[in-house]
């Protein structure tokens, strides 16, 4: 445990060492900054339309909240992978090329803990990112127009989760990738993830049984999608009525329910990608 605790704390300062962490921030003001701006002026706008859609059975308040809300957590995602993405990019291949890899491995640590300390820090770094990120966006929201999700913390702990699978994906494709063409690598799987959420939605809008098996089975494969998806539909889990199917079919990925099994496939999910990461790492020659 303390080998763990050595090499993810040593991960951490090497990222405040390369000012990943001031990168991030500079960016999240930015977005906190220009959605404060947004949702504001989403609430003022849907206010001048309260009652032509209260005729047609929609909730304006709900529905600007929560459409707004759904651009953060699209926005969280990201920004969550980029972190996840720095903290990960060249832990093996990467630090290997540089010769900063072979002693660690030999002694005192060994490969495992040395895998396995990374995941643990850029994973916990991430999340606890996610969180804070969430909460900031989650008071900006209530502020301006008195909207609040009807499920809380659960869209909170499925981002979370997601942006950890997507760090022990980083993590295994820096055993084999350079730590660019790794970078590349994971957010083109983050964009396939995100592009299978809009086709369901397309196959949704167009009863095509065809695009809504691929979006079901690509986000199933990539459950860092299907996470966000349930994270969306968590939002307005009480709503009902025209609203919710509005909502429902909202901008950003489209919100699906995934299941029961959900969470036990995102557990073993991890557990696969760590296990063939190991495998790999174990035998690589460095």
């Amino acid at each position: 445990m303390s080998g763990l605790a050595v090499v993810g704390g040593y991960a951490l300062r090497e990222a405040l060492r390369r000012r990943v962490f001031v990168v991030v921030l500079v960016l999240t003001a930015a977005f906190l900054a220009l959605y404060a701006f947004g949702v504001d002026q989403a609430f003022e706008e849907t206010q001048n339309l309260e009652f032509e859609a209260s005729e047609a059975g929609v909730d304006t308040t709900t529905l600007a909240g929560a459409t707004v809300f759904g651009l953060a957590m699209f926005a969280i995602l990201f920004l969550g992978a980029i972190l996840a993405v720095f903290l990960t990019l060249g832990v093996v291949r990467g630090d290997a090329d540089r010769g900063l890899l072979q002693p660690l491995v030999v002694r005192p640590i060994g490969r495992s803990t040395l895998l396995l300390g990374r995941f643990a820090g850029a994973a916990l770094a991430s999340t606890l990112y996610v969180g804070v990120v969430y909460v900031a966006a989650l008071l900006l929201t209530g502020a301006a127009g008195g909207w609040y999700p009807d499920r809380v913390v659960m869209p909170a702990l499925e981002l979370a989760a997601a942006v950890a699978i997507l760090a022990a994906l980083s993590l295994l494709g820096s055993i084999f990738l350079s730590g660019t063409a790794n970078g590349i690598a994971v957010f083109m799987v983050l964009g396939a993830g995100l592009t299978a959420g809009f086709l369901g939605q397309i196959g949704e809008a167009l009863n095509s049984d065809t695009l809504l098996d691929i979006a079901r089975i690509a986000s199933w494969v990539l459950p860092f999608e299907a996470l966000y998806q349930d994270a969306l539909t968590e939002l307005t889990a009480d709503t009902g009525g025209l609203t919710k199917a509005v909502v429902d079919l909202g901008p950003f990925g489209g919100a699906q329910s995934a299941g029961p099994w959900l969470w036990p496939w995102a557990a073993a999910y991890l557990v696969i990608v760590g296990a063939v990461a190991l495998r790999a790492f174990g035998r690589k020659d460095l």
